[in-house]
């Protein structure tokens, strides 16, 4: 028997003129890991919600729900509770208490559970989930990518038969995420748990799934093992394409037949097939360094920062300096500063030691003025912009024209939003919201903290779009990302925060390609073969140039 079955599931949201999903038919088995994919506003996140009662969403639904035969909604709050969890996309919207133990003996309380199997469950989560040394913390102290940690051991303290995760990997740095997916890996694997998950960042979670499904417009599209819906996207030229993993993009962009490879390792052993013997061409042409401008958009010297007076420093020394015009990406581990640097810079958080100039001018003779055609910054969590009924209303409080509003729509691809809520936007479609909301103020220089979170790979390149024509424009922007592959595809310089410090910077391929682990997956592919490839275009384009050179 099925574990969970869905049959003919229909649902709109209130003054909805189109259904979120349509006729969604889906069998879940038992102990099965299963993926959803599909662009922002697919339904995925929608389809998630249904799986577990007191989440779903108010609208008008017809077809049929069932957990091991019970139909969902006969099933008591407490059974739900303790038999499917869930972890959302962001993590402040599920953590309900102050101090993390307490946050990990929640659930455990509300089921009855007695004292002394609390206490037992919630070391051992501490324990496995490495989270012991921040056990007695304040969860406000807590970046986004440990708030989501403690998320999945607060919920697997409950010991779930079912566990869904919503882009539970968005706020999490590549080396945090890979961890992450490896312990639903082995949850899934040696409990037998079963998990159903959607995410945007494929290069892990796809080789370990199942079944994948593909959503578009509310519909399911695609459905079987990942080499089968490879093959079907691929074949179809479908816009989801360029969501697959690096090494699956590179086998069938260089037009290889037969099974493709679906991670690092197994594309690393067919590049190794394909060339017996070194490569003529092991490498592209060098990068040029990117050219400063006289005068430096923004310049970080010397910056120490801590949130307490006898807390420790956040920021430690912290010197950066970023040429105006362009597009500087700021990679790290969680909790290293990063988003504490990008507060600093704006005037947030008060350094007690170092300066800030901004186009030559100190950030204090601003004097209020600051976000007037200067500043502007797309915080972690885009909602807190949000204070209004709909979004049309959100984006007229900026005072700009009707005109500028209805670019803005277009440019950021929400103008069939504008009358929705903004609370009932999807992760995805929630940050290009906000993104159409901050480039209204037209600053000179944008600071971005996570801002490809939540979104799919179709509009991530019409966001790099967006921001590489703003840097063409004059705009200068700094960006804050865990997402290496966007940041090695588009940006033009990439630094390496780590312990409040700014480490080192360069340019992407030359960054990416002396990494180990904090790089691409293109790069670990073939990197034995070729020098600073880091992207699978870059990887492809060398298989060409090599295989044309033979002939």
């Amino acid at each position: 028997m099925a574990h969970f079955h869905i049959q003919d599931l229909t649902f709109s949201y209130p003054g909805a003129a189109d259904a979120a999903l349509k006729d969604v038919t889906l069998s879940i088995q038992p102990g099965e890991y299963l993926l959803v994919c599909g662009k922002s506003g697919s339904g995925k996140t929608t389809l998630l919600r249904h799986l577990k009662t007191v989440l779903t969403p108010h609208g008008q639904r017809t077809g049929s729900i069932t957990l091991d035969g019970t139909p969902l909604e006969q099933l008591p709050p407490r059974d739900q509770a303790a038999r499917i969890g869930f972890v959302m996309q962001n993590p402040d919207d599920q953590i309900v208490t102050d101090k993390v133990w307490h946050e990990l003996a929640f659930g455990l309380e509300n089921l009855g559970c007695d004292q002394s199997t609390m206490r037992l469950r919630v070391a051992e989560m501490a324990s496995f989930f490495g989270i012991q040394d921040w056990f007695h913390r304040e969860v406000a102290e807590l970046s986004g990518g440990q708030k989501q940690l403690l998320n999945l051991a607060s919920i697997m303290a409950m010991q779930p038969e079912v566990l869904i995760l919503d882009e539970p990997t968005s706020q999490l740095d590549p080396i945090a995420a890979a961890d992450f997916l490896n312990t639903l890996k082995k949850i899934n694997r040696e409990l037998g748990t079963t998990i159903v998950i959607t995410e945007h960042r494929t290069e892990d979670v796809f080789p370990a799934a199942d079944r994948v499904v593909i959503m578009e417009n509310g519909r399911v599209t695609a459905l079987g093992q990942p080499r089968e819906v490879a093959e079907q996207l691929y074949r179809e030229k479908s816009q989801m394409f360029p969501a697959l993993p690096a090494p699956v993009r590179v086998f069938y962009e260089a037009a290889q037949e037969g099974a493709c490879p679906l991670t690092v390792r197994e594309g690393r052993s067919w590049l190794s097939r394909c060339f017996p013997q070194a490569p003529a061409i092991p490498a592209l042409p060098p990068e040029p360094p990117f050219p400063a401008g006289k005068v430096a958009a923004l310049e970080l010297k010397e910056g120490w920062f801590r949130y307490e007076k006898n807390g420790p420093d956040v920021l430690r020394g912290v010197t950066l300096t970023v040429p105006q015009g362009s597009f500087f990406a700021v990679v790290g581990g969680n909790g290293t500063g990063k988003s504490t640097m990008l507060k600093a810079i704006c005037g947030i958080c008060k350094l007690y030691r170092g300066h800030v100039r901004l186009f030559g001018k100190d950030l204090g003779s601003y004097r209020g003025k600051l976000y007037e055609g200067c500043l502007s910054m797309l915080p972690q969590d885009p909602k807190c912009l949000f204070v209004k009924q709909t979004l049309q209303a959100d984006l007229e409080e900026m005072g700009a024209s009707p005109e500028k509003i209805r670019e803005a729509a277009q440019l950021c691809q929400v103008e069939t939003l504008l009358s929705a809520h903004p609370a009932d936007l999807s992760g995805g479609e929630t940050q290009r919201a906000a993104l159409a909301k901050v480039l209204l103020s037209e600053p000179r220089l944008l600071l971005l903290d996570e801002p490809t979170k939540g979104l799919d790979s179709f509009f991530k390149q019409s966001f790099a779009e967006i921001l590489k024509n703003l840097c063409r424009r004059g705009t200068t922007v700094v960006m804050v990302s865990h997402d290496v592959e966007f940041c090695a595809e588009y940006t033009d310089l990439v630094g390496m925060f780590f312990d409040g410090q700014m480490l080192t910077t360069d340019t992407p391929r030359r960054f990416f390609g002396s990494n180990s682990f904090y790089t691409t997956a293109a790069n670990r592919m073939s990197r034995h073969l070729f020098e600073n490839a880091v992207t699978a275009a870059d990887v492809v384009t060398l298989l060409r140039q090599n295989r044309e050179g033979s002939l």
